[in-house]
């Protein structure tokens, strides 16, 4: 019988593997789990002066606070009504866009669209809000200019509050549908090709193949990623919000992380900037067990 090999000699023997997973494990526990001992302050009122240790705790005062706030309500509905949008609108068209590519049959054109596809997602958020502006500002507006040309009034769209939710899912589907595509492009590529040409065999048409071998052969990253979403469920866009927000769409516009960011960074609210992060947190922790737990249920093999 071989001797058992020790677990010293066992991470000698694949030193190189253990160095290079260790670049993430790094990266993980600095940036990860270390900052997590920050979650007490939502405990505390916590004083950048008195410091982490000597701030005083209050228990579960900050979320008394915070779910008392006349505007909880109106950031929980501005919270979910964006994400719902944002999964109900965005997250099929990756799919589609995928599904499309995947039948063009010239390469070079294929090659071409997938590079004007993804490129928008390389766009930070400051360029695309400002292409926003130049495209939707009643003073300066392209669309605006051509509703003068046509002898149309003005509309007000980035202060009317009935189209910022609009703008907001508009901004997300052009700037990160084509990069959403990868995964699904990749998954597409581990589909035996042996039963795309039985099915032409068969007399299967394309529309027939899409339907029963490649939205099958790609449905485990559609449940995991959809999965992976519900989980962030609580995350629409700090950035992207913040660029679009004005005093005039406030009351649709006021979500958890600006008014963390007001309470907490502007205000010096530090402690109850942290219980809106937990919160949400806890939310997201609850949606991705359900959401998991469901998917097993249906069949799925889930994330865990």
């Amino acid at each position: 019988m071989q001797r058992k090999e020790s677990l010293a000699s066992r991470i000698f023997k694949h030193r190189y593997l253990y160095l290079l997973s260790s670049i993430t494990l790094i990266y993980f526990a600095v940036f990860r789990y270390a900052p997590m001992w920050g979650l007490l302050m939502a405990f505390q009122k916590y004083s950048p002066f008195k410091g982490f240790w000597k701030s005083a705790w209050v228990g579960f005062d900050n979320f008394a606070s915070f779910f008392k706030d006349p505007f909880f309500f109106v950031m929980l509905r501005n919270t979910m009504v964006i994400s719902f949008l944002k999964l109900a609108l965005f997250f099929p068209l990756p799919i589609v866009l995928s599904l499309m590519l995947n039948e063009t049959r010239h390469k070079k054109f294929r090659s071409v669209n997938q590079t004007i596809v993804y490129f928008p997602y390389f766009i930070s958020w400051v360029v695309t809000a400002s292409l926003t502006f130049f495209l939707l500002s009643s003073g300066i507006g392209i669309v605006n200019k051509i509703f003068y040309s046509l002898g149309m009034p003005a509309i007000s769209f980035l202060v009317d509050p009935k189209y910022f939710w609009i703008i907001v899912v508009g901004q997300t589907v052009w700037k990160e549908t084509g990069y959403g595509t990868i995964l699904f492009l990749s998954a597409i590529t581990t589909i035996d090709l042996a039963q795309y040409e039985a099915a032409e065999i068969d007399g299967a048409s394309r529309m027939q193949r899409i339907l029963h071998i490649t939205l099958p052969g790609i449905l485990p990253t559609i449940v995991i990623l959809l999965i992976l979403r519900l989980g962030q469920v609580f995350d629409v866009g700090f950035e992207q919000i913040l660029l679009m927000y004005n005093s005039s769409v406030r009351d649709v516009a006021e979500i958890f992380d600006t008014y963390a960011y007001w309470q907490g960074i502007s205000q010096g609210q530090y402690s109850l900037g942290v219980t809106v992060g937990l919160f949400k947190g806890v939310v997201g922790l609850v949606f991705l067990l359900a959401s998991n737990m469901l998917a097993k249920r249906l069949g799925s093999e889930g994330i865990f």
